[in-house]
């Protein structure tokens, strides 16, 4: 069964995700950002939203979307709003209520042209550690393990991130007023070949990263199913 909500750190805000902030995505991406429709590479942070329905507490299971037959796993770090420092008309990572491990679950899907509201916000496909942590002091320096059925798959390395936190935070302020609560993630990274790796139904998937208490789910066919 699910674990109760009420046991759980749960956003209370919005949360954000941005496209392309890994190094190696970017580059992949690089020679088509030239093309229809766009016709030159993002200025900004591209953002997408992951509304309450896909939050799911650490310890469940999380059900295949409609019509997939495996979730993309896309392990991050998200910064969580606290209230502005006083005379600060942008947060800061000083002024943050502290940071959490998700899993940023995703249908797999090949483009980034069009928003991508059906690949990543269906039933329980943002999965949230179960407690806010300190931000960690060398927060680039920081490694994310992915397991799936106790095998390695992933290591996810903020020291290629496009945007660093402080560098994100302060871009996406220039556009929108981040409210206490809110949460924006530092995104998630592909594979060497442009992929993420995926879990199929009977899948366990465990997120880990120092300092952090691992995230886990398992993914199952039907929503309601129990592991």
């Amino acid at each position: 069964m699910n674990p109760s909500p009420s046991q759980h750190w749960s956003p209370g805000g919005t949360v954000y995700g941005p496209l392309l902030n890994f190094q190696r995505e970017y580059e992949i991406w690089a020679p088509r950002m030239s093309e229809l429709p766009y016709k030159a590479p993002p200025k900004v942070p591209v953002l997408y939203v992951k509304t309450a329905n896909t939050f799911s507490p650490s310890g469940g299971t999380v059900a295949l979307a409609p019509g997939a037959d495996a979730l993309a796993v896309g392990a991050t770090i998200g910064l969580v709003m606290g209230e502005p420092l006083p005379g600060c008309s942008q947060p800061r990572l000083s002024a943050l209520a502290g940071c959490v491990l998700l899993n940023d679950w995703s249908v797999p899907h090949d483009s980034y042209f069009r928003p991508p509201v059906k690949t990543r916000c269906a039933d329980g496909l943002l999965g949230l550690g179960s407690a806010l942590a300190p931000l960690p002091e060398a927060l680039e320096a920081l490694k994310i393990e992915v397991r799936v059925n106790g095998v390695w798959r992933q290591t996810v390395q903020l020291a290629d991130l496009v945007r660093p936190a402080a560098q994100l935070l302060a871009d996406v302020s220039d556009f929108m007023t981040l409210q206490p609560g809110d949460v924006l993630m530092l995104g998630n990274d592909c594979l060497d070949d442009g992929s993420r790796p995926l879990a199929r139904a009977g899948d366990t998937v465990e997120i880990s990263a120092p300092g952090f208490k691992p995230v886990v789910h398992t993914v199952v066919k039907t929503a309601g199913e129990t592991a």
